[in-house]
This record gives C-alpha cells, sequence and structure tokens, in this order.
C-alpha cells in the first residue's frame, strides 16, 4: 500500500501539472494574434535594445526557451521565436526578464546562478560517493558505507533540491515582477492580460512540479539508505 501511494503521489506530481502546462500553454498557441507586430523573438529584442542590452543576443534553440547568463542570450525554440501568438509573446517577455535579473545584479538570481555551477560539481562529487561507497569505507576505513552513500545521495539530489527551491522565486520574479508590468504597459490589449497571466502561471509551475518531484525523489532514497 505505502509503494502504491507513493507511486500515486509521484504520477500525480510529475505528469498531470505537466499535462496541465502544455495544455494551457498550447491553448494560447494556436492561432497568431492580430495586434502583434512582430514575432516573439523579435519582441524579445525590442525589449532588449529599450533597457540598452544590446550585448544580449536572442538565438533559436531545440533545449527550451532559457536565458543563458554566461552566453547572455535569450533563446527561444523556434515556435516561439518565429510566432505571434500570445504564448510567443509571453514566454519571450519572461526570458527576457531574466536578462534583466542579471543586468540589474538582482541578488536571488546571483544565488541562483552561484548554486547551479555548485550542484553541477555537487552531483559529480555525489555520484562517486554513491557507488563507489563499500570501496571507499574499505580504502578509508570509514565506520559506515551507509554514511558515505547518504552524503552522496544527498550531493547528487538534495543541493539540486536547494537550487529548485531558489530558482522558484527568481522565475516568479521574472514573470509577474517583471514579464507582466512590461506586457500591460501598451503591448497587449486588457483582453489578453488573463491569459498572459495564465501563461506565465503555467511556466511557474513548471518549477513547483520539478522542485516537488526533487523532494519525492530524496526522500525516496532516504528511505532507501534507511533499510
Amino acid at each position: 500500500m505505502p509503494f502504491l501511494l507513493l507511486l500515486s503521489l509521484l504520477i500525480a506530481v510529475m505528469i498531470l501539472p505537466q499535462w496541465w502546462i502544455q495544455h494551457v500553454l498550447a491553448r494560447h498557441h494556436r492561432k497568431p494574434e492580430d495586434n502583434f507586430p512582430g514575432t516573439g523573438g523579435e519582441f524579445a529584442r525590442h525589449l532588449l535594445d529599450r533597457f540598452g542590452l544590446d550585448e544580449v543576443k536572442v538565438e533559436a534553440t531545440d533545449k527550451g526557451d532559457h536565458y543563458d547568463p554566461e552566453a547572455r542570450a535569450v533563446r527561444l525554440t523556434g515556435d516561439k521565436l518565429d510566432g505571434k501568438t500570445l504564448t510567443s509573446i509571453t514566454v519571450a517577455a519572461h526570458e527576457t526578464g531574466h536578462a534583466l535579473q542579471h543586468a540589474g545584479g538582482d541578488p536571488l538570481f546571483l544565488w541562483r546562478l552561484r548554486l547551479a555551477g555548485l550542484a553541477q560539481w555537487a552531483a559529480r562529487i555525489g555520484g562517486v560517493l554513491l557507488y563507489g561507497a563499500p570501496l571507499i569505507a574499505l580504502l578509508t576505513r570509514a565506520p559506515s558505507a551507509g554514511l558515505i552513500s547518504a552524503i552522496g545521495a544527498f550531493l547528487m539530489m538534495g543541493v539540486g533540491v536547494i537550487v529548485q527551491l531558489v530558482t522558484l522565486p527568481v522565475e516568479l520574479d521574472a514573470s509577474f515582477n517583471k514579464a507582466l508590468p512590461l506586457l500591460k504597459a501598451g503591448y497587449l490589449t486588457p483582453e489578453q492580460h488573463k491569459g498572459a497571466e495564465q501563461v506565465l502561471k503555467a511556466a511557474a509551475w513548471t518549477y513547483v512540479a520539478a522542485a516537488l518531484a526533487s523532494l519525492l525523489n530524496v526522500w525516496r532514497w532516504l528511505r532507501l539508505l534507511r533499510r
């Protein structure tokens, strides 16, 4: 029964939010809007130029819409880059919001940036500890291979959970303190405001779902290590 309950919870957390998110994004991505003079890519370029961020590039990607702080680039999938739908324009504004956070030295954004780099190293070290725990315990004469495994599991997944938790307020700020006020300041009609809010909420929920899934994964590992 506990296993079935956990399985049901995992399905609910990982599948249902993703289904709802895709449904919302697709609903506002079906037809071009008449009042948009440009595409999502052109809108992102316009906003970046408006705020003096000429050095930030707008590029196509096949790895999901995102802002790359190292390359200083707003990257949009082809359908958003070349689309004139509400989803295209709203997602472009959201990713531009991250560029504004970066340019403004937003503390949470910078913390997330540092933690993301730390998480990559933690995952590598954690993988070595987790899968090499018996050998490490033998070589170092450590009292417990289980403790080494637990440390490895935390480094692999626990640091990732912290990054996810820090990411959520960063995403909410990019959506509702940066993108939405810009969109409402003359770029959207009043009738489109609600749809834009739905798209931004859906985008935020992707990180809520990811954080919950990460927490459940850590909990599952801790249960396995205790046995």
